[in-house]
């Protein structure tokens, strides 16, 4: 080509990325189906939760694990696309291998972050749209959530007021919407 990218590379290419939006949308809808499954279990089996507090668990989990995807399913395309062009990709997972464990050991809270994020989500501790007060060691936060995230819960107080809340310094949460009808 013109662009001095043989054609067969070009095709190589756009077969990685197609395969890639392929599997991301397959994983995103099972998913979203596994998600839902699950939160339909927990209510059936004793849970009291109405279906606005469902949908809110469904929503918040579902966005959680398409992030996920996204990251795992773009990042093996991302180094299938290198290898294409002849870049030996050994090396850099290797790297990336001991990086990560350089990392681990450097972001220790950073690692809380993310366990104390997912444990609050496993137990249906507050989802987007819930009313809730955060207490941490340094300051207590009120309002209503608008994002989940592992690392950090977004939540509004009645002032406006946006506080980004790392899930790793949460001390207490108080929810006034759970059980609600």
């Amino acid at each position: 080509t013109s662009w001095g990218v043989p054609v067969s590379e070009i095709v190589q290419l756009t077969i990685v990325a197609v395969v890639a939006a392929v599997s991301r949308a397959a994983a995103v809808r099972l998913a979203d189906r596994l998600v839902r499954r699950t939160v339909e279990r927990s209510t059936h089996s004793g849970g009291t939760d109405s279906d606005t507090r469902r949908e809110q668990r469904v929503a918040t989990v579902t966005r959680l694990t398409t992030r996920v995807v996204n990251t795992l399913v773009w990042g093996i395309a991302g180094v299938t696309a290198l290898s294409v062009f002849g870049i030996n990709v050994a090396p850099i997972l290797a790297s990336a291998g001991v990086i990560g464990v350089a990392l681990g050991f450097g972001a220790q809270t950073l690692v809380k972050d993310y366990l104390a994020g997912l444990f609050m989500i496993v137990e249906d501790q507050y989802s987007v749209g819930d009313d809730i007060e955060l207490a941490t060691s340094n300051v207590t936060a009120e309002g209503t959530v608008e994002e989940v995230g592992l690392r950090v819960t977004r939540l509004r107080d009645s002032s406006g007021v946006v506080w980004y809340i790392r899930n790793g310094e949460v001390q207490r949460v108080a929810n006034r919407s759970k059980g609600r009808p």
